[in-house]
């Protein structure tokens, strides 16, 4: 870096990639900076630079370099990675310290004191525990469906509901338990059930899990700032609320009947194989720290399908049509795959665009954004 892209960069000021600060800096200053980063998309660290936009410098680089490296190892857990350069003799005497520090592989990264941090395009802030569990869930050491509810117990497990899918899925083992194959699925962790086991097999998972359902609502038109015409809040334990959604679709969606033979064959508007992978994939896929249910909208041209939270890790809409494969939900995903709902093979986004193709000649919509995806599968037009 020279010294006109350093004054570029001042002018410019602080923002999501960029900190100032004038030396010296307290060493809790410095880990906070330097965690926030690592937490968010990483950045640079301007050390010599005053608050009124003025450049200081600092008197001794080489010392601020080894103050700095002993911070990000020893005040930073797990350490952060840095990479420092020296801008020499921007003043007589004195340079700039630029710390350069990526996004980290192993978020989240907190303080020495035991704080995470993360960077915003103001500044730094204090994350919240919703996100601190979203950054766990991203790097992949912590899914959230396996977190354990511990003001819950074993009781609040419907024991009957585990044994009909257990023979749905033909994995009776009479010399398992239920309870240690629960535990080894990590539906129940120590005496709690945790959230995949409560929103499988929870008596009443709404009761303390209530964003766990799908709100169903048809709107005549294709306006969603229209009355709804029927609105439906499915409950219950997961499979139930698909079978739920499955049959609020079947209403709302007309069922021609041609004449093959002697006999009417029903012709639904749309293949279920598809409108059952976009509820699936809505539940199964879903962040379950975002405190708001999956929404399901009928409208005369288009059903949408609303999942909460960003889609997984980086994945895009190119890649997810691509048949990229990230996994939110394990724990919820594998049952749903034994239960024969899923293929382990990442291809649901791929089928249910080729089927919706073959059945109206266009192609399902999707719409990756910070608090939601969106699905929207075309309805056939009117003939």
């Amino acid at each position: 870096m020279t010294l006109a892209e350093l004054e570029l960069r001042i002018a410019g000021w602080e923002d999501l990639h960029t900190e100032f600060k004038q030396w010296p800096l307290q060493p809790d200053d410095v880990s906070a900076a330097l965690v926030a980063f690592a937490n968010a998309a990483g950045g640079q660290l301007f050390l010599g630079v005053s608050e009124g936009r003025q450049i200081a410098g600092v008197p001794d680089p080489d010392r601020v370099l080894r103050e700095v490296d002993n911070v990000a190892a020893n005040n930073c857990a797990p350490p952060v990675t840095v990479v420092q350069q020296i801008l020499r003799e921007v003043l007589p005497g004195r340079s700039i310290v630029v710390v350069d520090v990526p996004r980290g592989d192993a978020r989240p990264y907190r303080t020495n004191r035991g704080v995470y941090y993360l960077r915003t395009s103001s500044g730094r802030r204090h994350a919240s525990r919703e996100e601190i569990l979203r950054l766990f869930q991203a790097t992949e050491s912590f899914y959230y469906d396996e977190k354990p509810l511990p003001l819950l117990g074993i009781a609040d497990i419907d024991f009957a509901a585990v044994e009909h899918y257990l023979q749905r899925v033909q994995r009776l083992d009479p010399d398992l338990g239920v309870e240690p194959l629960l535990r080894s699925w990590r539906l129940v962790a120590g005496d709690h059930p945790t959230i995949a086991g409560m929103v499988l097999f929870g008596r009443t998972p709404q009761t303390h899990l209530p964003f766990a359902q799908i709100n169903a609502l048809r709107f005549p038109g294709t306006d969603s700032s229209a009355d709804p015409s029927d609105v439906k809040e499915l409950q219950g334990q997961l499979l139930d609320v698909i079978d739920q959604a499955q049959r609020f679709l079947r209403l709302h969606l007309p069922t021609p009947h041609q004449i093959r033979g002697f006999e009417p064959e029903a012709k639904p508007e749309l293949p279920e194989e598809a409108l059952r992978e976009a509820i699936v994939n809505a539940v199964v896929h879903r962040d379950y720290t975002v405190h708001g249910p999956v929404r399901l909208f009928v409208f005369d041209d288009r059903i949408e399908v609303h999942s909460p939270g960003r889609a997984p890790n980086t994945v895009d809409e190119a890649a997810m049509r691509a048949g990229v494969h990230v996994v939110r939900n394990p724990h919820l995903y594998s049952r749903l795959a034994d239960a024969g709902l899923v293929t382990r093979a990442g291809s649901g986004i791929r089928r249910m665009s080729r089927l919706i193709r073959e059945a109206t000649g266009r192609d399902i919509g999707l719409a990756l954004g910070d608090y939601e995806v969106l699905v929207t599968i075309p309805r056939k037009e009117p003939s």
